[in-house]
């Protein structure tokens, strides 16, 4: 599509865009009427550790939302000379779970508790026992109980709780909504209602009865929205939250918000039967969409759905690329301090083609990436190391290697349960995030990991605010009866299914071979933490 139509369709207010709030950046894309990223915008923030709590503040949240809002407006103008001033729908997401608690005048009670947090232990292994359902540290539901358990004074003036992407959503529209795949994040989800799962609401009630608070658990959580539904439109005052200038007209429809996970599917088509996708950055997860149950539950696995409530098996992990990260900008200090100047994209990528010389195995070399807690494998706090023994092989190629399967390991713990326990067959399985920008290295250290054909399409690197943009589109531009499923597959994706990498039998036993190494040496990360206060 030309410049010139492309402004026309900006002008007539026919684009759509997307906004995703990720640990590390929010991210915004327009996109046009083909569903084609035409313009973006991004702001980078971190979160903090405050108070034994990985938080943000919400004045980072605000301040963030209206420079990558901003950004994109820049975008606009730079590239085709229009303002921006209106769009067809717009969809926001974040990332999933964590706890924003607000009273009854809408003030925040508690600082946001993210995603990141493993403060939950008690209230988890409670919860999963009551409703026989794996709760994960990492749910707002956990996050209340474990509030209610240490006593906390805040909970009784609880009249309002929800997540990052739901609190944005609310603040812009005034509907206290969430989308189903966003949802399962907060509590149990019965997928043939689509909605809260009413019989363990009954239960968590009963649980708290004692407590005699002001409110039922029904009451203070967000009502539930599946894609396509209409969710509200934006507010004069949403408007000027997100485009303090004026230009931003009100009045636009908004679809569901959603979490990182529903985006990640719809923005690589993995939200049909039988198809999966891995997102791998600074956390990692990978999603099965199931043709049946699980046979019972399992800590390692958290059930959650797609955003229109079909079931999905979600293996999560709170640590991938971010020690990785670290080590490569060690390298770059130290070309640096050879006088060198450095791309970090050509640094990143000659060290991620240096792994894949490395021993299958890595060469005998042990690594944990555990900047926090990993409830997979039993840790409420981590401590990033790398160990060898004298007669292993160290050298660069093997170094790197390690630091990329031990960014895996955790991940493969869960989804062996899947694939090897469950027997979960999936057709295809589909990468996006940072792990995968160097073509070719992380989709097949990933295909090594799971056994399983990796495919990365051209845009999976658009990422979730992509994937939000459409929802927000299917919202907007659906046929009747029309599936997402089938949107995605007709309207978007037009049947391709990007690269794909088999894993290499050598690099898959090697693999295995590491994952003994791994579990073996998993009594040191735990020295690690208990030593290094």
């Amino acid at each position: 599509m030309d410049k010139m139509r492309t402004a026309e369709i900006i002008r007539a207010g026919q684009t759509v865009l997307g906004i995703e709030f990720g640990s590390t950046r929010i991210k915004a894309v327009l996109v046009d009427t083909d569903n084609a990223p035409i313009a973006s915008g991004g702001h980078d923030w971190e979160n903090r550790f405050e108070n034994n709590i990985w938080t943000y503040s919400m004045e980072d949240v605000w301040e963030g939302l209206k420079d990558c809002y901003g950004k994109l407006k820049e975008d606009v103008k730079s590239q085709y000379g229009v303002p921006l001033a209106k769009v067809g729908s717009i969809g926001f997401s974040g990332m999933m779970h964590g706890y924003l608690p607000f009273d009854g005048e809408d003030r925040l009670l508690a600082p946001f508790r993210t995603w990141r947090n493993t403060i939950t232990g008690e209230a988890s292994d409670k919860l999963s026992q009551v409703f026989r359902f794996h709760i994960p540290q990492r749910w707002s539901i956990a996050h209340l109980y474990q509030s209610v358990l240490n006593g906390e004074e805040h909970v009784k003036d609880i009249r309002f709780l929800t997540t990052l992407a739901g609190y944005i959503h609310w603040k812009l529209t005034g509907e206290k909504v969430i989308g189903i795949g966003e949802a399962a994040g907060m509590f149990p989800i019965d997928s043939d209602a689509k909605d809260f799962h009413a019989g363990m609401l009954k239960q968590f009630d009963e649980l708290v009865k004692d407590k005699a608070f002001p409110w039922k658990i029904g009451e203070i959580l967000p009502k539930v929205m599946v894609a396509g539904e209409h969710a509200g439109t934006l507010t004069e005052e949403g408007a000027r939250l997100l485009d303090p200038s004026g230009e931003l007209e009100a009045g636009i429809p908004l679809c569901p918000p959603e979490g990182d996970a529903g985006t990640g599917m719809a923005a690589t088509n993995s939200v049909a039967v039988r198809t999966g996708n891995v997102s791998a950055g600074t956390s990692v997860f990978a999603m099965a969409v199931l043709e049946k149950a699980l046979s019972r539950p399992y800590e390692e696995i958290d059930m959650v759905t797609t955003p229109t409530g079909d079931p999905v098996a979600m293996v999560h992990c709170n640590n991938c690329t971010s020690d990785l990260n670290a080590w490569v900008n060690l390298f770059k200090e130290c070309l640096e301090a050879f006088g060198a100047e450095v791309d970090m994209n050509t640094l990143f990528g000659t060290l991620y083609h240096k792994a894949m010389e490395g021993d299958p195995d890595c060469g005998g070399l042990l690594a944990y990436n555990y900047f926090s807690g990993e409830h997979i494998t039993g840790f409420e706090e981590g401590r990033p190391l790398f160990a060898r023994r004298p007669d292993s092989k160290f050298n660069l190629a093997n170094f790197m290697r390690v630091n990329l399967f031990t960014a895996l390991g955790a991940l493969k713990t869960g989804m062996d349960i899947l694939t090897k326990e469950e027997h979960v067959q999936l057709d295809k399985m589909l990468g996006h995030g940072g792990l995968f920008k160097t073509k070719g290295v992380g989709q097949s250290v990933m295909a090594a990991a799971i056994n399983t054909p990796v495919f990365v399409m051209e845009t999976a690197g658009e990422g979730g605010a992509w994937g939000m943009a459409l929802l927000a589109s299917y919202m907007k531009n659906k046929e009747e009866a029309e599936t997402l499923a089938d949107y995605l597959a007709q309207k978007v994706f037009h049947g391709e299914e990007g690269e794909s990498i088999s894993p290499d039998a050598k690099d898959a036993a090697g693999f295995e071979a590491f994952m003994v190494r791994y579990k073996a040496g998993l009594s040191i990360e735990r020295a690690a933490v208990e030593s290094l206060r």
